[in-house]
């Protein structure tokens, strides 16, 4: 959470141990091959991946596809569904061309009263389908987003992964990315703290670079302040703005 200076120190006691929260598109997979059935399932929701602990999730603002350059909208297309208490969304989503899939979600924001401020993580996935490899790193056009550099699937465990962050569609200097595992089940445990979230920087064109040591489901959020203000109960509230994207890598076998 970027917050002031003055704001920061008044708040460093509550927000040091706070865990970070990811927005999640997860699908079934991340590629469709010509010999797989051309359907994939998709899950929309607001999580401690590492943890494994849900928070619930409204509706989307929006929910959407963009392939070939075109984008369709699946809002009315998401069920919801219970887990552990908390409300997610679910879908089901049918191939119908070759291509790059960017699947995008802009949710509903989330006042988080740890960090006094609200949440809105705009997330993203790529699903490849039948072979075509384009369209990977295009961008949505979201108020936030992480813009490819790698090929966002196909990874092997070990593969290193790079991204530009960008805000208003330019690049963000210096940018934080917090970077967590997806441990469905939490079969991962954990000695300390610092082992749930890692950390790393964007350098001063906007672009990271991490390695992914375990196979799975890897997320990165970039994190800034957003210029404007919402306000929660009659005060004004800084906005925390999440450029989330998901990849997944693969045991080499």
């Amino acid at each position: 959470m970027k917050k002031p200076i003055i704001a920061m120190l008044c708040s460093t006691l509550i927000c040091i141990n706070a865990y970070a929260h990811f927005g999640m598109v997860i699908p079934s997979d991340d590629m469709v091959t010509k010999s797989d059935k051309k359907a994939i399932s998709l899950r929309v929701q607001f999580i401690h991946p590492m943890e494994g602990a849900y928070m619930n999730m409204e509706k989307p603002l929006k929910f959407g596809v963009m392939s070939r350059g075109k984008t369709k909208d699946l809002l009315s297309t998401l069920k919801e569904k219970k887990v552990n208490g908390f409300s997610i969304w679910e879908t089901d989503y049918a191939v119908r061309q070759p291509g790059d899939h960017i699947f995008y979600a802009e949710p509903r924001p989330y006042w988080e009263p740890s960090e006094d401020c609200f949440i809105i993580h705009y997330t993203k996935v790529i699903v490849n389908a039948l072979g075509l490899e384009q369209g990977w790193d295009e961008e949505i056009g979201l108020k936030t987003e992480i813009v490819p550099l790698t090929r966002p699937y196909g990874l092997w465990t070990g593969n290193v992964f790079q991204g530009i962050v960008k805000v208003d569609g330019k690049a963000v200097p210096f940018a934080e990315i917090e970077v967590e595992y997806y441990n469905g089940r939490v079969e991962i445990k954990w000695p300390a703290d610092p082992r749930i979230t890692q950390l790393t920087k964007a350098d001063a064109n906007g672009v990271f670079t991490y390695a992914m040591p375990k196979a799975g489901w890897w997320g990165f959020a970039a994190l800034n302040e957003d210029s404007k203000k919402m306000k929660h109960e009659g005060v004004e509230k800084s906005i925390e703005l999440g450029a989330v994207l998901w990849i997944k890598t693969h045991d080499m076998k």
